[in-house]
């Protein structure tokens, strides 16, 4: 674990109170996952452990959408980041991203009740949107990749 995800601000943090409230990742949503992201460098990361609820059609094993929810936040909070990283002011205020397109590849069954990580790297930036390239693993399996396409919202 990386000397960043001791710290006390992560990406979602940043957003702004009237951006702060999705279910998988908004400080203001009491009832979500409660996802961090954190940058460390030229990549983002978080960790997670699905509770047994999260159960897929195969016991033990996470279901799918619960896997394409933690990409959809981490995405839309590494797409933030990395647009700040590349702008005119990167130390400016932080921008909210949404998802406009998310594939994800499963290629491996990911277990239950085991911390997840996710990590992911810009892959280019276009005006407004973001691409991101992203990997979810427990422990050193490979468990599923995702490509996001996440467009800033308009101030």
């Amino acid at each position: 674990m990386s000397n960043i995800e001791h710290a006390d601000v992560w990406i979602q943090k940043e957003y702004s109170p009237e951006n702060s409230h999705c279910y998988g990742c908004g400080v203001a949503n009491p009832y979500g996952h409660g996802l961090k992201t954190y940058l460390t460098g030229a990549e983002t990361v978080s960790r997670f452990t699905p509770d047994a609820m999260y159960s897929g059609g195969v016991p033990g094993n996470v279901y799918g959408g619960m896997i394409a929810s933690l990409f959809d936040c981490h995405g839309a909070a590494a797409a933030a980041s990395f647009h700040r990283q590349h702008s005119e002011d990167p130390d400016g205020p932080l921008g909210r991203f949404v998802t406009a397109s998310l594939h994800v590849n499963f290629l491996a069954p990911t277990p239950q009740s085991r911390e997840l990580t996710v990590s992911g790297v810009l892959k280019s930036i276009e005006g407004r949107k973001v691409w991101v390239e992203m990997t979810l693993k427990a422990g050193e399996t490979l468990c599923a990749t995702a490509e996001m396409l996440a467009i800033a919202l308009r101030k």
